[in-house]
């Protein structure tokens, strides 16, 4: 393989790592902390009992960590589903029993290990997949188009620093908010709290394709963005902070379902 070739197929290949790590460190803490306050009181002693106290917090950007390691090799694409613009609702949705053959195994994966806790509920390794996988589902970027490797190949400058779209929305948006994990999830139930009982109730098709349509705004705002981080802020923290709290308490359903 020739130097030239050799450089354009790692840079290939360090995009796509990129769009493994979904919400950042700090974003798979408040996701884990909301769904860790919405635990019923059986689900959390057992989950604890399991992962440690609060280890659902502790142990929810683990699934990125364990990357640098050689025991999960085949879980580098679990983290992301690449869906196509233009798609109908019904393919979207269909995508979720139908997965597609290409741009990640994020809705395999988490079925595969929902149905192997099922059955193995102290498996510590699954649940540890879980609490973070649940979190990339509502990722925005995480359903991003393939063509741009779910935004990585988009390059703008952020606060003067050189920054891409995935990037954004895996930690850009949360870092310039400024609170910290625990603050923020309590802000979302704050703000988000009264509309609990009717993230329960929907199903997740209808989270999904909610979660599709903004990806597409996502994208469809490049074209008008002047580049102003604060505008950005304004324009998407709202968005933001909603799929982080349904993430949370998706998460928590989840988890009550298994353990409750």
């Amino acid at each position: 393989m020739s130097k030239i070739r050799y450089i354009i197929l790692l840079a290939v290949l360090v995009l796509s790592s990129e769009q493994l790590f979904a919400w950042g460190a700090t974003g798979h803490r408040i996701v884990a902390q909301v769904a860790y306050d919405n635990l019923n009181c059986r689900a959390r002693h057992r989950v604890d009992r399991i992962l440690g106290k609060h280890g659902i917090i502790y142990w929810s950007d683990w699934a990125d960590n364990i990357k640098s390691d050689t025991i999960y090799p085949d879980s580098y694409d679990w983290h992301y589903q690449n869906l196509d613009p233009g798609l109908s609702d019904s393919a979207i949705l269909a995508s979720l029993m139908h997965y597609p053959a290409e741009g990640g195994n994020l809705f395999r994966a988490m079925d595969s290990i929902v149905n192997l806790l099922r059955h193995e509920r102290g498996n510590v390794d699954a649940l540890r997949f879980l609490i973070h996988l649940a979190g990339d589902f509502y990722c925005p970027m995480h359903l991003g188009h393939f063509e741009d490797l779910g935004g990585n190949t988009i390059q703008f400058e952020w606060f003067k620093q050189p920054y891409n779209l995935h990037r954004l929305w895996d930690e850009g948006i949360i870092v310039a908010v400024g609170y910290s994990y625990s603050e923020y999830a309590g802000r979302l139930e704050d703000v988000f709290g009264k509309q609990k009982k009717a993230i329960r109730r929907m199903t997740k098709g209808e989270l999904l394709l909610h979660n599709y349509n903004l990806v597409q705004q996502i994208y469809a705002y490049q074209d008008e963005w002047n580049g102003n981080p604060y505008v950005y802020v304004y324009h998407f923290a709202p968005a933001m902070e909603w799929q982080l709290y349904v993430a949370g308490i998706r998460l928590a359903k989840l988890l009550n379902e298994l353990y409750g």
